[in-house]
């Protein structure tokens, strides 16, 4: 990547989390279903090598874009996204467990650390106020609720079960009180920028991610706590497959992975709570949603393959002067440090974030 060339966005980190769930996933349909191994371990492999690739992308950005990277993490919306590189970061642990216990150890001990500051300082923004409503959207949950899950997951994985649960306590409160403001914000609110509407498939996620870290804190036959997540993860689905006409008005871009990680964790929650004799139902409904998950993970894959190979993949750089106008416009982060002003006009305007852009005209 030269100078001039665009840096990786950490919405980026999303294809990691749902090749690394979807891993997970495969892992279980072939105990369960007897399905050829190989491709889960294909699977966490491509996983695996993307976390790290994006891991040293991000390093380098650091190096070679400070002042983007830094505002990147400023920014109302797009700091959100630095969720997913912990959140990728525990599901890497996960996957690098069987291989290697230090090593998973100690990829799992920076990553809690990670998460928990990074949680604290994002969701202590909110507690500041002064966001505009239209910043408000599902991307929110990224810090609290996500990272929650999956470190409860991890936690009882790694077999500390009192510190998973605490975890877990973290991501349903934050999940039940983010969950309220962000469909205040849809209902009363301006429609979603197209741009931004394939973040909509993070709603998926909370309630099966949560189900998800909820079997491995818990034993025996799944409870009515598994069978409710369950319940309002199915719910979402069908939700999202009603709302899909409107969120595909935007083209496919990165952001589609938003929906990676919930179509995941879906089948998944279903796989195991029929592993553990919740009956006739969650039996029926694995297989089904185990399909449903390839189909999904199918178009994602195609269609990044498809950007990459008309190098499109990555938002556009545009010239120094319209990087400024665009980021007084817009809210997007321009390349030097913003003044106060710019700071200001910055965060009173919906943007689309770096990443999840239809091009230049959505102001990336």
């Amino acid at each position: 990547m030269s100078a001039r060339s665009p840096a990786v966005p950490l919405s980026f980190f999303g294809i990691a989390v749902g090749l690394l769930a979807f891993a997970n996933t495969w892992h279980m349909a072939a105990r369960l279903w007897h399905l050829p191994q190989e491709v889960a371990s294909a699977l966490t492999v491509a996983g695996l090598a993307t976390w790290a690739g994006l891991l040293l992308l991000q390093a380098y950005k650091w190096m070679a874009h400070r002042a983007e990277a830094m505002a990147e993490l400023r920014h109302p919306v797009q700091s959100a996204f630095a969720a997913l590189a912990t959140v990728a970061s525990l599901l890497a642990a996960l996957a690098l467990l069987p291989l290697s216990h230090g090593l998973a150890m100690g990829v799992l001990g920076v990553a809690l650390a990670g998460q928990l500051a990074l949680g604290l300082v994002l969701n202590g923004r909110l507690w500041t106020g002064g966001r505009p409503p239209e910043l408000v959207t599902p991307s929110t949950y990224l810090p609290g609720v996500a990272q929650s899950f999956v470190a409860a997951t991890a936690a009882a994985a790694f077999g500390w079960h009192e510190l998973g649960l605490l975890f877990f306590g973290v991501g349903v409160l934050a999940w039940l009180t983010l969950e309220s403001m962000i469909l205040q914000r849809a209902a009363v609110g301006t429609p979603l920028p197209a741009a931004l509407r394939p973040l909509l498939g993070i709603q998926l996620a909370p309630a099966v991610v949560g189900g998800g870290a909820w079997m491995s804190l818990s034993s025996g036959l799944p409870d009515v706590v598994a069978w409710m997540l369950l319940g309002y993860g199915l719910y979402q689905a069908l939700l999202l497959l009603r709302l899909l006409p409107w969120i595909r008005e935007q083209a496919f871009t990165p952001g589609y992975w938003a929906f990676s990680f919930g179509a995941a964790a879906l089948p998944a929650l279903a796989m195991r709570m029929a592993e553990r004799g919740a009956g006739s139902l969650a039996a029926a409904l694995a297989p089904v949603l185990f399909v449903a998950a390839n189909g999904v993970f199918a178009l994602l894959v195609g269609g990044t393959l498809r950007l990459l190979a008309k190098g499109a993949l990555l938002p556009p750089v545009a010239p120094a002067a319209a990087r400024t106008v665009t980021a007084a416009l817009t809210g997007t982060a321009a390349p030097s440090a913003p003044s106060a002003t710019a700071t200001t006009t910055a965060s009173a305007a919906p943007t689309a974030p770096a990443g999840l852009c239809a091009g230049p005209a959505a102001g990336c």
